[in-house]
Order: C-alpha cells, then sequence, then structure tokens
C-alpha cells in the first residue's frame, strides 16, 4: 500500500527516482527549482551541469548555463512569462535566461561584491522574482547585505529597503522572495523564522511566524509552499526541526506540513529543503542541498539525494 503524505486537499505520495540523470552527469546537489507553463522542470545544479531541463515524467531533456555560473548557484525563479531569474552568490549577479538558455540580462557587478553590510547591491544575493503587474525585478541580497532591491524591468535601479535586525522590515538573512497577483511582496527572513509581507515600495505588511527557517517559498494558485532546512549549529542534527514542506494560505494559516522527524533521503524524508516548486498538476518538487549540509562533511564525502517529487493525490 502507497504511503501518502500530508492531509485533506494537499495530500501527496513519494515518485521515486525522480530526475534520473544520462551516464556520466550529475547534480552534485540542487539548490533551486522551478515548473515553466508546460509543466517542464528546471532544476539548478552545483555541478558541471547548472540548469538542468526535465519533463513532467522526470525525462532528461538536456541542460544549459555552462559558463555563465560559479560553483555557488543559490535560487532559481520563473517568472509569469517563463523567463528564468537565478541568483549566484558566488559572483554577486542576478541572470535572466530564456527557456532555451539564452542570457536576456545580468544585474550586479560580477565578482565584485558591494561593502558587506553597506546596503548597495549585492554581496551575495540569494533570489529574485518579477512583479507580473509591471515587470520590477526584485532582488533579496542574502548573505553580505540584509536588504531588498528594486529594478526596472530593464535593469535600470529604483529603490531598496531593510537593515539588519529583528523588527518588522528588517532581517538577519533574506533567503527567497516571490511577489503575488496582487503586488504583494514576500519574503523568507530564514534566521528570523518568519515570512514578512510588504507592498511594492517595501512598506510592512505583516509577517508570519514560527516557520521553521524557511529556505525556499513558491506561490501557487491561492496558496504558498515553503520548504524549510534543519536546524543551526549545535542542533542541526535534532528531530523535527526544519527539513519539511508546509503549505500556507495566503491569510498565513498553515494548511498542511510533512517531512520526517529524522532527516534522510528515504520517501517523506528530506535533508535540507532549499528550493520549491509546483506545476500545473498541483505536484511537488523539492531540490535540497543535501551535499553542502550533510554530504561533504562524510568520510569519504559523497552525493546525496538532492531532487525529488511528490505527486498530489485526489481525495
Amino acid at each position: 500500500m502507497r504511503e501518502v503524505y500530508g492531509v485533506g486537499d494537499f495530500r501527496y505520495e513519494y515518485v521515486e527516482g525522480w530526475g534520473k540523470l544520462p551516464e556520466g552527469i550529475r547534480y552534485l546537489e540542487c539548490p533551486g527549482v522551478a515548473v515553466d507553463g508546460q509543466d517542464n522542470v528546471y532544476v539548478l545544479t552545483r555541478g558541471d551541469h547548472p540548469i538542468m531541463v526535465f519533463d513532467r515524467e522526470g525525462s532528461y531533456q538536456g541542460s544549459f548555463g555552462q559558463t555563465y555560473f560559479s560553483d555557488r548557484t543559490h535560487g532559481l525563479y520563473i517568472a509569469h512569462d517563463n523567463s528564468l531569474l537565478v541568483a549566484d552568490d558566488g559572483i554577486h549577479t542576478i541572470q535572466k535566461f530564456s527557456t532555451d538558455g539564452t542570457q536576456m540580462m545580468e544585474l550586479g557587478a560580477r565578482n565584485q561584491p558591494s561593502e558587506r553590510w553597506g546596503g548597495e547591491p549585492f554581496n551575495r544575493p540569494t533570489s529574485a522574482a518579477i512583479m507580473p503587474s509591471n515587470g520590477d525585478i526584485y532582488v533579496s541580497d542574502g548573505y553580505g547585505n540584509s536588504r531588498i532591491h528594486v529594478y526596472t524591468g530593464t535593469g535600470e535601479y529604483k529603490h531598496s529597503w531593510g537593515s539588519p535586525g529583528i523588527d518588522a522590515g528588517q532581517f538577519i538573512r533574506p533567503h527567497n522572495i516571490a511577489v503575488d497577483d496582487n503586488d504583494t511582496v514576500y519574503v523568507v527572513d530564514r534566521e528570523c523564522h518568519r515570512i514578512q509581507l510588504f507592498d511594492p515600495q517595501g512598506n510592512f505588511i505583516t509577517m508570519w511566524n514560527n516557520i521553521h527557517r524557511p529556505d525556499a517559498m513558491v506561490l501557487w494558485q491561492d496558496h504558498i509552499y515553503v520548504g524549510e532546512l534543519n536546524g543551526m549549529g549545535g542542533v542541526d542534527d535534532a528531530p523535527g526541526l526544519g527539513h519539511r514542506v508546509s503549505i500556507y494560505d495566503l491569510k498565513g494559516n498553515m494548511v498542511c506540513r510533512f517531512g520526517a522527524a529524522e532527516e534522510g533521503e528515504g520517501p517523506g524524508q528530506f535533508i535540507a529543503p532549499h528550493g520549491i516548486a509546483v506545476d500545473s498538476h498541483g505536484d511537488i518538487y523539492v531540490a535540497e542541498v543535501s551535499y553542502t549540509i550533510r554530504g561533504r562533511h562524510m568520510d569519504p564525502p559523497r552525493e546525496l539525494r538532492s531532487i525529488s517529487k511528490y505527486r498530489r493525490v485526489s481525495s
């Protein structure tokens, strides 16, 4: 009998072996994942094939992005027009691609970070999103800043907000960003265990607390899907701290959560969720930085599972 995870309208089964690769190609690990309007799945990796493309069933279609990125690719977002935004905190850029692999734009001075905590773009940016109503680009910046930056769709700088701290409108680590159809901007503030909501100018609206190290986030229909990272140093192996998926309505009410208390590579288990996507059927794809969190510390180091699919089950 198949095992089903979740509750009510949000019930899922693990898809064994989704995303098998051709001989000689490996993920290493997957910091991001996104799905286009045709249910093609784009997986961001830290291997030699930075952006891999699969069909919905998990058949490998090819890759692109070689020579464009460092080994610290970080966030992947797909916009309403199917363009892809890729954050690379190793070279301090946000790059925009078409789904055929053509680079369309690059924001940031490659390999020239701004002053750490200085507030100027960019110092290790984490993610970017596009506002559908006007095409503006919102960037979470990230590891060396506690800041949100806004650009026009043509790449002209507009304004920024945020500073280090725990008050409303401040961030410890803005790790992911999304924009809904009402122009509300959602920012994952990972180390504060919360998601903050803003208007397009950066005015604070509200915050949702008690979300364990939210790392990944995607809007789909009238819900937000969140991947939660494991515990921090000293409690990083504690059961029940993160390594799970949570689903919220747009008022911040949790409607579903799944993920075993113990981390792992089995069905229903996660190690380090870092990217999340949902296709037109409601199936969930979870990308993980399992090598960074666990695999590189093993003796000898080894690659761990870093992409998985959960198929939505009809009630």
